[in-house]
């Protein structure tokens, strides 16, 4: 494996730049005095962000971008070997790394690398450590997977020895990080276009666990199916948090405020109960706050600290994030694309003041619709009235044998009423003829769905 010489900056390329992790390493890379290029399919907010700081950027990914003054080039897991910059790049014989590897070795610079891992849940967990260091004047380096209103972005450079990311599971990403806290929160299927099944998603898990030294630490969900696969045998200390008393942090007294925000009380190893009060909805939210409270009480922050962090965190964007009003709908827009983050989601709506919730759902995937396809039926069934935008394909190809339609039939069954429309322009039409004052309108998934919200919005 190619091994970057921090001590030596050369001239890294990156193929996929402007994704919001590869934006992350690029402007680490930039501000080590590294020479930085890469490209992407279009412009976007991050790859604008790239420019200002004084790296190149190309549109369109062609094979006569990459020239032989590259170093190394680094990739992410959606590129293929018909890609033509990966194809001249093996041409060329350049050294290049994945997206997950170059991470690995950036993380082996700091003193306390910390990576959050998990199903779901991700980017909040780890937007909330980020706003706990922050306030702690811990000058951390942050890397996170959407955009931290209080840091203007997804990424953060500091100069201590604290840094801080999210450790996704896709390709066997996070096996090449380095972490001396790993923090898992839960663990489900999905990625079944790269994982075989549920165990080998749980395999992949505990080999994350077996990165951490033994004077490292596991944040881990306690309620975790035979967690004992996970943690046994493991030579770092184990922290556990979950619902009950049979693991180290636990909470009581959940309660939710007039928008679904929870307040709760929180039991901890030393038997010591502390209220926190969170301004992000979901009793999902307690969970990702307990696993980022027992990481702050491992780092000795004060629970004063911890607390008005967690209770001035307003969550990302695309999450649950308050888009705006029109006509007295209340306009959201949420990144859920899993059955277990829409459930999650609308449970969280169901506390928000509202008539009727609409859920503008667009699939992610043609793999994982096809996977999920009863579940996903299942949890769109939680909101009043279900509307469906065509899969989103991302990485994948087209599968005829996969559709929203095959979806709508679904939510149907289950005797709720669902509309599928091939346009935006159809979506928006249907909602602003059908949708009345006092109805909560969330636009969900990990696509371009949020376009729909935002036109409505004159955005």
């Amino acid at each position: 494996m190619y091994k970057i010489d921090f001590s030596h900056p050369a001239s890294i390329y990156f193929v996929g730049i402007g994704g919001v992790s590869m934006s992350c390493l690029a402007e680490l890379l930039a501000d080590a005095g590294f020479t930085v290029s890469g490209s992407d399919r279009a412009r976007s907010p991050l790859t604008d962000t790239l420019e200002e700081k004084g790296i190149r950027v190309f549109y369109g990914q062609r094979r006569e971008n990459i020239t032989d003054s590259i170093d190394c080039v680094i990739f992410t897991g959606a590129i293929l070997p018909d890609n033509p910059e990966y194809i001249a790049v093996h041409e060329k014989n350049i050294p290049c790394l994945t997206r997950g590897e170059l991470m690995g070795q950036i993380m082996k610079n700091y003193d306390m690398p910390i990576a959050v891992s998990g199903t779901h849940g991700k980017t909040t967990t780890t937007s909330m450590v980020s706003e706990i260091l922050l306030r702690a004047d811990l000058d951390p380096t942050l890397s996170i997977g959407g955009v931290l209103r209080d840091i203007g972005g997804n990424m953060r450079i500091g100069r201590s020895e604290y840094f801080v990311t999210e450790a996704c599971e896709y390709t066997n990403s996070f096996l090449s990080f380095f972490p001396k806290i790993g923090i898992i929160l839960n663990i489900g299927e999905d990625h079944l276009d790269f994982f075989k099944d549920l165990a080998d998603i749980r395999h992949s898990f505990c080999r994350f666990a077996r990165l951490l030294p033994e004077d490292g630490c596991l944040i881990i969900n306690g309620q975790i199916e035979n967690l004992e696969e996970i943690t046994g045998g493991l030579c770092c200390k184990v922290i556990t948090f979950g619902a009950d008393s049979s693991c180290d942090y636990y909470p009581t007294d959940i309660q939710y405020d007039t928008v679904g925000n929870p307040a709760f009380i929180l039991h901890g190893p030393d038997g010591s109960g502390r209220s926190f009060q969170l301004k992000v909805p979901g009793e999902h939210n307690v969970y990702n706050a307990m696993a980022a409270i027992a990481l702050a009480d491992c780092l000795s922050v004060t629970e004063e600290i911890t607390r008005k962090a967690l209770g001035a965190y307003q969550g990302t964007e695309r999450r649950f994030e308050y888009k705006g009003s029109i006509g007295g709908v209340t306009v959201i827009d949420d990144y859920a694309h899993h059955p277990a983050e829409i459930t999650a989601t609308l449970k969280a709506a169901a506390n928000y003041p509202h008539k009727r919730i609409w859920c503008v759902f667009q699939p992610h995937t043609y793999t994982r619709t096809k996977a999920f396809l009863n579940e996903f039926a299942e949890a769109l069934s939680l909101a009043d009235r279900i509307v469906l935008a065509d899969i989103y394909p991302a990485r994948e190809k087209f599968d005829p044998s996969i559709s929203s339609e095959m979806l709508q039939e679904k939510v149907r069954c289950l005797g709720k009423e669902c509309d599928y429309f091939p346009t935006f322009d159809e979506i928006e039409n249907f909602l602003l003829e059908n949708c009345i004052n006092g109805d909560l309108l969330i636009t969900m998934g990990a696509g371009d769905i949020v376009k729909v919200g935002e036109c409505l919005l004159g955005k």
